[in-house]
């Protein structure tokens, strides 16, 4: 009881002392305690505020990031990171995100030394805004030598758990040619289950494509050192249906990146097409589907400086001033501005796809080196890309008629990856009923190519004209190519000449595998049939 009283003695003596003390002399007091609590204490504290300078204005980078990074170390560990968390999840989202409780503590080690994050709430005088800080506790002896290295830790973390949680956007451009550039894309959330797992290609190309990303997102340091700008051209050019908008949405699952759907037929001219790109973030695809397609961009260029010249006369003759204005459109100067030029360098970390369904029909200065670095060529399914798709349309890992698949596609027959999910698609029931449906349609395309061979081509519409042509003069296992499309040419031309001349002898003995083909599919249903009948 003494000792209580001796303490309220001095506690009342302190308040006295405090409204009678002029409040420069207690300034002083108080940074003279903080001064030797500073001196006696093994610790140094650093302050993290939200906003940056006095005024408030400018958000603090360094405190998102530190927000960010507990948020990590609360996910991964959320009993042992901190006491009491406060959890948050946004309506357009499922993810549920954690932070430290206002004037908590978690503690945190790095290099061996214990640190500590305190997340300070103070609510300001008169006022609903609350002042919000986090102070970083950590040993003085080792500060000069533990701060930059553990503040650099921290952003690396942070961008990288901010990449990989953040929800992903899809965005269309919805300019009118108005001349207002301010909402030029909106977007909605992008869910596209499409992975480099569940993707039918073949197992080498998709290692190939994938180490090629991520040697792109790790670049950052190179492409600064060598002087290029850090995004990446990829040109996917194959028939429809050979998985194009699949691998892109793989690529962005991936990569975790936003993507950019550009539709050049909604862009005015240059301008909106450079205020576009400006709008776009960093970490991003930008997509222009069927660029040769999209606006007149590949006509040739004589013919287009001709046509100038000679309406460039006939205004001088009218002097007609409405006629000699220009309409007003893209033009493929700006859209190679758009792809390599200096506009091409105002955000990092992009990647700008082309695709088309025919590569040859795109002007090569669009596809030339350092603006599409990637082609990759798409085509029919290949037997491993065929049993990708199997497994995951009917969870098979084996067939029976796994090997009658294999001889169609050696001899020809294979087909789109879309032509084979919509088979499997609508026999996912069955696995033996989609199995022998899809080597039927094999069939008929190897019955195809022959008759195109064989100048039957007339019964056949024009898009089995150009599958059968496709798969007539190409392996049916998609490429990458990275390098001089002069020289892909080059080798494609020559194997083209080597199998026009043996085109006939080719034709000959597909007509001659199919008829061998038909009896073993039918030796093999007879077979079956005999099993069922000898269960019941």
């Amino acid at each position: 009881m003494e000792i209580l009283s001796q303490l309220w003695s001095l506690l009342g003596l302190l308040t006295v002392l405090q409204n009678v003390l002029p409040s420069q002399i207690l300034s002083l007091l108080h940074s003279l305690y903080e001064s030797m609590q500073d001196l006696l204490s093994p610790y140094a504290y650093v302050e993290i505020p939200e906003f940056n300078g006095y005024c408030g204005v400018d958000l603090n980078d360094l405190y998102r990031h530190v927000h960010l990074y507990l948020n990590a170390a609360a996910s991964a560990s959320p009993a042992a990171a901190c006491r009491r968390v406060t959890l948050s999840r946004s309506p357009s989202s499922s993810r549920v995100s954690f932070a430290v409780a206002p004037n908590h503590t978690v503690h945190d080690s790095f290099g061996g030394h214990r640190l500590s994050w305190t997340h300070h709430v103070d609510s300001v005088q008169d006022s609903l805004d609350e002042k919000r800080s986090f102070t970083l506790r950590l040993p003085k002896r080792h500060r000069h030598a533990l701060l930059p290295s553990y503040l650099s830790h921290v952003t690396s973390r942070a961008e990288e758990f901010e990449r990989v949680s953040r929800e992903r956007r899809l965005f269309t451009n919805n300019t009118t040619g108005s001349g207002s550039f301010e909402s030029g894309w909106v977007s909605v959330p992008f869910r596209h289950p499409s992975t480099f797992e569940t993707l039918a290609l073949e197992p080498e190309l998709k290692k190939q494509i994938k180490n090629d990303l991520v040697s792109f997102q790790n670049g950052r340091e190179f492409y600064h050192r060598v002087g290029r700008a850090w995004k990446r051209g990829y040109l996917l050019h194959g028939p429809p249906g050979s998985g194009k908008s699949s691998l892109i949405a793989a690529m962005a699952n991936f990569l975790c990146y936003d993507v950019y759907d550009l539709e050049l037929t909604k862009v005015a001219d240059n301008s909106e097409l450079r205020s576009l790109l400006i709008q776009t973030t960093n970490r991003s695809i930008i997509v222009i589907e069927d660029i040769d397609c999209s606006v007149d961009l590949t006509a040739d260029r004589t013919t287009k400086r001709q046509q100038a010249v000679k309406a460039f006369k006939k205004c001088k003759t009218t002097m007609s001033s409405s006629g000699c204005e220009d309409s007003g459109r893209v033009t493929l100067s700006g859209l190679l501005n758009f792809t390599d030029g200096l506009w091409s360098c105002c955000g990092e970390e992009r990647i700008v796809v082309f695709t088309t369904n025919h590569r040859d029909s795109v002007d090569p200065a669009l596809v030339r080196c350092g603006r599409m670095d990637v082609h990759v060529s798409l085509g029919p399914c290949g037997f491993h890309a065929f049993k990708e798709l199997v497994r995951n349309y009917l969870g098979v890992e084996s067939h029976a008629l796994f090997d009658a698949a294999e001889a169609c596609i050696r001899s020809g027959g294979s087909l789109t990856p879309a032509q084979v999910g919509e088979i499997l698609l609508r026999n996912r029931g069955g696995a033996d009923v989609a199995m022998r449906e899809v080597v039927a349609a094999m069939q008929g395309r190897m019955m195809a190519v022959a008759g195109t061979g064989g100048g039957g081509g007339d019964q056949m519409d024009n898009e089995d004209v150009v599958a059968a042509a496709t798969v007539g003069t190409r392996s049916p296992e998609s490429v990458l190519m990275i390098g001089s499309p002069e020289n892909w040419d080059t080798a494609l031309g020559g194997r083209k000449r080597k199998e026009s001349l043996n085109g006939s002898t080719g034709c000959e003995k597909k007509v001659k595998f199919f008829v061998r083909l038909r009896s073993l599919t039918k030796s093999d249903s007879c077979r079956s049939g005999v099993l069922e009948r000898g269960k019941n």
